[in-house]
């Protein structure tokens, strides 16, 4: 692949969604990062680069970024697929140890802004030409609630503020804020039946289109963007 071909970095690459999307961004030319826990950085190709990291410490974010600059180029596409979940008692949900929440917290929202801060100045770097997408693989539980899911709900929730204030406040510039929830035709969680081969087909879209489109994104497989 040409050294000066785009790169995509998913954050959170596991062997669902991150696997179909690395796949999909791979397909379209792009050179891919990708970075979970559980990765070997021995496996790493001239075309796709693996690199550990915990997104439990927000602080190793910045690192992730630094090592896919230097290694592959500049990213003008990131996808935070990171995603923690403690489940609670539905009866007594303030009795979740603190431990745990703090935790997932760190995994769903703050290393997630700290991905969206680095995908910001990252973006400054290059061309209008180039993608410039941030995309966060969300769920419902921005508008619903589950209760015995309270910390995951939380850390989506806050995410989604936070994209829906980047998707206004950057949007002139040409660059795109996502947050991604799959459902079902009738509007209800994707859940179980989550499928990465369908994140992948609708994330190079959104990459792909221009400008910001609505910043929260609902999609149904094999019929994209679909609101509720």
């Amino acid at each position: 692949m040409a050294p000066n071909s785009p790169v995509a970095l998913i954050l959170g690459a596991g062997s669902n969604i991150g696997h179909h999307v690395g796949r999909a961004f791979a397909a379209k030319g792009y050179r891919i990062a990708l970075a979970a826990r559980s990765l070997k950085e021995d496996d790493s190709t001239s075309d796709q680069l693996h690199i550990r990291s915990d997104f439990s410490d927000p602080e190793s974010v910045e690192k992730v970024f630094s090592t896919v600059k230097s290694q592959l180029g500049t990213p003008g596409v990131v996808v935070y697929n990171a995603a923690a979940v403690t489940p609670n008692d539905a009866k007594n949900p303030l009795n979740l140890d603190l431990k745990a929440f703090t935790r997932d917290l760190a995994i769903n929202t703050t290393s997630a802004f700290a991905a969206a801060q680095q995908a910001a100045l990252a973006f400054e770097e290059l061309p209008d030409s180039a993608s410039r997408t941030f995309i966060y693989t969300g769920n419902f539980l921005n508008d619903k609630t589950i209760v015995s899911l309270m910390d995951l709900g939380v850390g989506k929730s806050a995410t989604a503020h936070f994209i829906k204030c980047a998707a206004e406040a950057y949007g002139s510039k040409g660059f795109k804020f996502y947050y991604a929830d799959e459902r079902k035709a009738d509007g209800s969680s994707a859940s179980a039946a989550i499928d990465g081969a369908a994140h992948g087909e609708f994330y190079t879209k959104l990459a792909e289109g221009d400008p910001q489109g609505p910043w929260q994104q609902t999609f149904v497989k094999g019929q994209g963007y679909t609101k509720f």
